[in-house]
């Protein structure tokens, strides 16, 4: 009947193991007793030789050989005293023919030795294994000289072989009650050893561990969203496709540290940090990516848990539902203007005054076309153009002029091809919203635009009339978080990080100077590509055009949109 095999892991090693502990112990014992057989039986010839040579070197017992007379009456006693002392089974002396003159037992007395005596006849001290009268024994006979080294007589000490099995026997029993303690504290051992490893593999099996591990491997490079693991010294552990491709990383980044990956600071930060981040909006190369970690200890071991989240799109749907929300506010501010306006007009013309009436909504008319008139004659590329007019609208809003320098000339359908329009939207409209929040609140806020073909790059440069930039804080000001503003729920200094991130992505530079109006400048430099046209060789100047306002409001400068 074929035994059930243990279906765990666990149990399988258990079994395994129990066996193998059987198994070395078994041997070990048995190694023990043949070698302690071995061992009684050289100690049993040494101890018979020692008493056999004893006895043959007394004077007593040749005298008593060569005296004459009966040699039992005074060779009996003292065999079997020598006997009592040394331990062995039997001193036999006998005469040269091998008729014994001693016995244990007295009825062998005066019989033929049982035995070989021919080697010490010549001289020799030899032992042997024989079987007398006693059984089987393990002897030594060595010869009595007399007078002339004659040999006179011989004498036969031993110790039968069922003793020396009981000494064996003794040994093994105590070898045995050794090792059977020893199994079953080894076998104890594995038990526990085995049912904490039951525990951590929750009692699968080989075959199941394997295919969870198959699918751990395909639903780990199957999610988009990323996944890193990282030990206690923040080297990368695991790391799945979609983190590598947020991250930019290669696939050696696998047992290297985090700081070694050549993430921006701040995602390099936010990875080691050891308290918990929650939805952190952070940028790598390319991508805008939400962080979330999670520290886990096991015992002695520490590690982190990071997952990361493809915020890129939804951040630029974000910004383009900001300057939706911004052109909506923007329409219902000016659309409250033109029912004032309207209600200005209707009151003229019901006092009588019709021909003021159409001075007044003709000088409105005129000031809002012309305002258009100057964007599209200077831009003519529509999503700029687009993106120019509503961010005046804009500015207007925060009492912020916003002025299209006279150099400005962009041509419909010059723009590279490479260049996508979300792109110019969020380097344009993020340097335009940091430079209004900027401009707010100084003598004469204005913001002045800047767009014109250059011969190797697409020029963009916004100024302000704000504060400007502490020299100590130009690298800092492109990082994402920098921000001079009070925190808001949804946190500040992330425009300027996109700003650089859409730049380097086109293989462009941006700059920061200070304007001649006394604030900052970002210039962005988008070069053409090898699809685009070459750049014209001049634009026409027209006059600078402006769209102006009037309020005021705090004055501030920083990384947001």
């Amino acid at each position: 009947m074929r035994l059930p095999l243990p279906r765990s892991l666990a149990g399988q090693l258990f079994a395994m193991q129990a066996v193998l502990v059987a198994v070395v112990v078994a041997g070990c014992a048995l190694f023990t007793y043949v070698s302690d057989r071995g061992q009684a039986e050289t100690a049993a010839r040494r101890q018979a030789t020692a008493a056999a040579t004893a006895v043959a070197d007394a004077p007593s017992v040749r005298a008593a050989i060569e005296g004459g007379g009966d040699p039992s009456a005074t060779l009996q006693p003292y065999a079997e005293d020598v006997r009592r002392h040394t331990g062995v089974d039997f001193v036999t002396i006998m005469d040269p023919a091998g008729i014994r003159w001693t016995h244990p037992d007295e009825r062998q007395i005066g019989k033929r030795f049982l035995g070989h005596i021919a080697p010490a006849l010549r001289g020799r001290t030899f032992p042997e294994t024989y079987t007398g009268t006693l059984g089987p024994s393990v002897r030594v006979v060595t010869p009595v000289y007399g007078a002339g080294h004659r040999v006179v007589g011989l004498v036969s000490a031993g110790i039968t072989v069922e003793e020396i099995t009981a000494q064996a026997r003794g040994q093994v029993l105590a070898v045995a009650g050794v090792a059977g303690a020893a199994l079953v504290l080894g076998g104890i051992g594995t038990y526990v050893i085995n049912a904490r490893l039951r525990r951590h593999t929750h009692g699968m099996n080989a075959g199941e561990l394997s295919r969870m591990h198959a699918y751990h491997q395909a639903a780990l490079h199957a999610v988009r969203e990323g996944l890193v693991m990282l030990d206690g010294q923040r080297r990368v552990a695991l790391i799945n496709d979609g983190a590598r491709e947020l991250l930019g990383v290669g696939p050696d980044a696998v047992g290297r540290g985090v700081a070694e990956l050549g993430l921006p600071a701040p995602l390099t930060g936010a990875l080691l940090a050891a308290e918990p981040r929650v939805d952190e909006v952070h940028l790598s190369a390319d991508r805008v990516v939400v962080v979330n970690t999670s520290p886990v200890a096991s015992g002695d071991r520490r590690g982190t848990v990071v997952t990361l989240r493809d915020h890129t799109e939804l951040q630029s749907v974000m910004g383009e539902l900001d300057s939706e929300r911004g052109f909506t506010q923007a329409l219902r501010s000016q659309a409250h203007e033109a029912a004032n306006r309207l209600h200005t007009v209707v009151s003229l013309i019901e006092l009588g005054r019709a021909e003021e009436a159409v001075d007044f909504a003709t000088a409105e008319l005129e000031l809002a076309q012309a305002l258009t008139d100057q964007v599209v004659g200077a831009v003519s590329e529509p999503v700029l153009a687009a993106l120019l007019l509503g961010k005046a609208a804009q500015a207007n809003e925060h009492g912020v002029e916003l002025v299209v320098s006279a150099d400005t000339w962009i041509d419909d359908g010059l723009l590279p091809r490479a260049l996508a329009a979300r792109d110019l939207v969020t380097v344009l409209g993020n340097l335009i919203d940091n430079a209004v929040d900027a401009a707010q609140g100084s003598p004469r806020a204005r913001v002045t635009v800047t767009a014109r073909a250059c011969a190797e790059s697409l020029l963009l440069r916004v100024s302000d009339t704000g504060p400007g930039v502490d020299p100590e804080h130009s690298d800092a000001v492109f990082e994402r978080g920098w921000s001079t503003k009070p925190a808001e729920p949804g946190g500040r200094g992330l425009g300027l990080a996109l700003v650089r991130q859409a730049v380097r992505r086109n293989g462009g530079r941006l700059e920061l100077a200070r304007s001649p109006e006394g604030g900052a400048a970002f210039t962005a430099l988008l070069p053409w590509g090898t699809e685009s046209g070459a750049a014209p060789a001049s634009a026409p100047a027209p006059a600078a055009r402006a769209a102006t306002g009037a309020g005021t409001a705090p004055t501030a400068q920083d990384g947001t949109s």
